[in-house]
């Protein structure tokens, strides 16, 4: 199954672009996890909700010069695959019957650029061909780049990293037999790239024992097509997902990808946007902020800039019971996107409470409706929690409150997208010229005690807590 399209180039990209070459990807996907354990092959198991094969598919579409991708999967997989492509609107991508081993697959893979009879539409040939495992989620389009250029330049590319353990032999007896000089050899890491009729050449003329049990492309490259590959050093996010606890490791990985930045929108009167740029403040020292007014924020096109930079988290403060129906608009501008597309979107309610009782000023009605709303945004990946703040305020403005104006100015658009209640109990007496009191300690440590459970929400994403409305 191929579905048509063509990848928007992202970032840098212009700039790394391989000029002059015709590029396209294989990616095999067909192992069966054995030493994950479980009886889901990794290329499948979720990450963050998403299977981790769909991450090193993105990671290849998001490359505008790569034209075909090419997934190879067993036959008892290919239904899943199909679903999986459908489900995260992947592009340019086609599925293919993989062999029996992992060569055979890859094989398989290149021939619907060379066999008519292996495809009913038999794409055009690439100069160069990617060969990256579906298991490395992390690849980037920089060593990409570099493999294509150099595959382009010397037949065979491919990226390396230093030993971390010395490697042994042993004998028949089970004995020291010798060890390698470690800072003479690298591990072989993927992405590796070819000529296309290196390869391709290379994998007809290659035995079935070269099939059945070799791991290497680039040494069939040498020894078929006496390619001497290039190398080229790779980054520390080329590893592969072979055990459990890499899966562990791949959710931290992106879990802290996604926690780099975060929206927090507020309202323009007065107390919010005096909250609202306190908060600000003191997330400033843990993830980057930007910070908008609710008038900036029904600028679509501000608004879209910053969807477009691919910001995962809002926070959104206002003073009224229930900002549901305002914070609709950003949900609906998300679903356009295709933010929550791949990654879970964290919005944050932030309610301040400035009712003259002690009684919270959110009622059961109110708490209903954020746990229904918090139910339909997840189903579009959107994680929404609830934060009240709960504070007794005594107002004596003399004029209007200048934060308004600041962050009317300096707000850049990034709606937080998780309902997370922190009602926090205390009485605010903020010594600014326009608020006359008596703690303003007070005030700023009950605003750093919400600063850090909305970064608690963010790093962790838990679904569990989605609807929520919950105090500190």
């Amino acid at each position: 199954m191929r579905a048509g399209g063509r990848a928007v180039p992202a970032g840098r990209g212009a700039e790394m672009e391989p000029r002059g070459v015709s590029v396209s990807a294989v990616l095999p996907a067909g192992g069966s996890g054995e030493r994950l354990g479980g009886t889901t092959p990794k290329q499948f198991c979720a990450v963050q909700g998403r299977p981790l094969v769909s991450y090193a598919v993105r990671a290849m579409e998001r490359i505008s010069w790569i034209s075909d991708i090419i997934v190879v999967v067993s036959s008892e997989n290919i239904a899943t695959m199909k679903t999986i492509i459908e489900k995260y609107g992947h592009k340019r991508v086609m599925v293919v019957e993989g062999g029996v081993t992992r060569h055979r697959s890859i094989f398989n893979g290149l021939k619907v650029f060379a066999e008519k009879e292996f495809s009913s539409h038999l794409l055009q040939k690439p100069e160069v061909v990617i060969i990256h495992d579906a298991v490395r989620p992390f690849v980037e389009e920089d060593i990409l780049s570099k493999v294509v250029m150099a595959a382009k330049e010397h037949g065979a590319a491919g990226a390396i990293r230093p030993l971390v353990s010395t490697v042994i032999a042993s004998a028949a007896d089970g004995c020291l037999d010798h060890s390698l000089e470690r800072a003479r050899y690298r591990a072989s890491e993927m992405p590796q790239a070819f000529l296309f009729n290196v390869i391709y050449e290379a994998y007809q003329q290659c035995t079935d024992y070269d099939l059945d049990y070799g791991t290497e492309c680039l040494d069939l490259a040498l020894k078929y097509c006496k390619t001497n590959a290039k190398l080229v050093e790779g980054t520390t996010d080329l590893w592969k997902v072979t055990y459990k606890r890499d899966l562990y490791a791949a959710e931290s990985i992106i879990k802290d990808n996604l926690s780099q930045e975060v929206c927090v929108i507020t309202d323009a009167k007065e107390t919010a946007a005096q909250v609202g740029f306190l908060l600000s403040e003191s997330l400033k020292s843990q993830i980057k902020v930007e910070a908008v007014s609710t008038s900036q924020s029904k600028n679509d096109s501000h608004l879209q800039n910053i969807l477009s930079g691919q910001c995962y988290n809002f926070v959104c403060v206002n003073d009224k019971n229930c900002a549901i129906q305002e914070t609709q608009q950003l949900v609906d501008m998300l679903e356009k996107s295709d933010v929550p597309l791949f990654y879970p979107v964290v919005l944050i309610l932030v309610h301040l409470d400035t009712s003259e009782y002690n009684s919270f000023s959110i009622g059961v009605e109110e708490l209903t409706s954020i746990k229904k709303f918090a139910r339909e945004t997840k189903k579009k990946n959107i994680l929404v929690y609830g934060l009240l703040i709960q504070y007794k305020v005594q107002l004596e403005a003399t004029s209007p409150c200048p934060v308004t104006g600041c962050l009317e100015e300096e707000a850049d658009p990034h709606l937080a997208a998780t309902f997370f209640q922190v009602a926090v109990e205390s009485k605010w007496h903020y010594c600014h010229p326009h608020f006359h009191g008596k703690d303003p300690l007070l005030l700023q440590e009950t605003v750093n005690s919400a600063a850090t459970l909305i970064m608690a929400l963010i790093k962790d994403r838990n679904t569990g807590l989605i609807g929520q409305l919950l105090v500190a």
